[in-house]
This record gives C-alpha cells, sequence and structure tokens, in this order.
C-alpha cells in the first residue's frame, strides 16, 4: 500500500510491484476544530504578506531555498516569514537569517503539537521539500484555505494540487522560480484565489472515513 499515484508507479517501475494508493486520512473537522484554539499574532505587520513555512529542520525539507527566495524579495516586497519546526539544522538556518540580514523579515518558531492556529494567520504556506511521499502539511493548510506554493518534488505535491491548477509549484532547488511565485501571488490574489478553491474541491480524494474504509476492505479480505 502507497499513498499517492506516483508512487505506485514508480513501484511498478522499479520493482514490477502492483501496490495499491490509498491517501492520508484526512480528518477536516479535527483540523478546523483545532485551528480555533486561540493564540498569539504571530505575524507583528498586518499590512506585510506574511508566509509560513513548517517542516522539520532537515536537508530534504530544503529551508536554504526558501531563504534564498527571502533574500532576493527583501529589497522587492514587504512580507515576514514565518518558519516552524525543529531539528539539527536549526542552528544552521537561524545562522543564514543573520548572515543575509534576514531577521526583520524571517522568524524561527519552536515545533509546535497543534500548528492550525498559527497556519490560519498566514496567507500563503510554502513547501520546499526535495522529496516526499505525500506531504500532509500541504493538505492541512488547503483545509484551513491557504493558498500553496509547493516544489514540484517526488512524489505528492503535483498530484495534491492538480498539475498546478491547485496552487503554485516551482522546481525543487531553484530558489529564483520560488521568489518569482512568491510575487505572483502577491500580484495575482484573486487568480490564486479561484486556484485555491479549486484545490478545495480536490480534497474529497483524502477523505477520512474513505480511505480508512479502505483499508478495512483490505484487512477483511485478508481475513
Amino acid at each position: 500500500i502507497v499513498n499517492s499515484i506516483e508512487t505506485k508507479k514508480k513501484f511498478k517501475s522499479f520493482y514490477n510491484i502492483n501496490a495499491k494508493c490509498i491517501y492520508n486520512p484526512l480528518n477536516r473537522k479535527e483540523i478546523i476544530k483545532s485551528s480555533k484554539k486561540k493564540t498569539k499574532n504571530i505575524f507583528l505587520n498586518k499590512n506585510f504578506l506574511k508566509i509560513i513555512h513548517v517542516g522539520r529542520f532537515s536537508e530534504e525539507k530544503d529551508h536554504i531555498t526558501f531563504l534564498n527566495a527571502l533574500t532576493l524579495l527583501k529589497e522587492k516586497i514587504q512580507f515576514e516569514a514565518i518558519i516552524m519546526g525543529r531539528g539539527r539544522l536549526k542552528k544552521k538556518i537561524f545562522q543564514f537569517i543573520e548572515t543575509n540580514n534576514l531577521k526583520k523579515n524571517v522568524r524561527i518558531l519552536d515545533y509546535k503539537k497543534n500548528p492550525y492556529p498559527y497556519i490560519r494567520q498566514a496567507d500563503f504556506l510554502v513547501l520546499t521539500s526535495l522529496h516526499e511521499g505525500l506531504p500532509n502539511i500541504l493538505l492541512e493548510g488547503i483545509v484551513l484555505n491557504k493558498f500553496i506554493i509547493s516544489s514540484n518534488c517526488p512524489t505528492g505535491p503535483r498530484e495534491i494540487l492538480d498539475n498546478g491548477k491547485g496552487g503554485l509549484l516551482f522546481k525543487s532547488k531553484n530558489h529564483r522560480e520560488l521568489a518569482k511565485k512568491i510575487i505572483y501571488f502577491h500580484k495575482n490574489k484573486k487568480k490564486c484565489f479561484i486556484m485555491n478553491k479549486n484545490s478545495q474541491l480536490g480534497l474529497e480524494r483524502f477523505n477520512f472515513k474513505k480511505n480508512l474504509n479502505k483499508y478495512y476492505e483490505i484487512i477483511r479480505k485478508e481475513i
């Protein structure tokens, strides 16, 4: 059992295994309920573009591409960015922020068991991963009505965002393209709002009960 169609194809191609795809069960009601918990305002200026990146501080999440894009943007648009997570690369990320004079624009927040109230405060969510399975954070962001800008990494983002119809995709490690996508959102919020509606419609594929029942049916047949 795999959690994306793209991974299913890779299993067939590399190992000649006919895997079954069952998407990650997404509990929309629980996410929305958890997002309503009162938290402090993490963005200090309501008139600035508000960006959030959530993920552990490890190589595959590629925070440096995100920060390189923000370095290009700091003289072009007004923004605040929050990086939320934990991990062994925290010091490296913090040093990059200091070295590139991003402290006025970028802040690190420690890992939160419930990140949803913080995601709700952002204008959009960014994923810069080099590889994924099926990134839950994108699904959770869409549930919270956040626009998505994601690397077109294997596997998951392209599938979730319907090949770019439900959000913006950029080539992994390409910080210049990411910066252009952020500017596009800044200048075309109405168009992006329509794209976001498309991603909302696609969430039914990840229905909590539907996908849990698929597991149940497989187990029942085996018994």
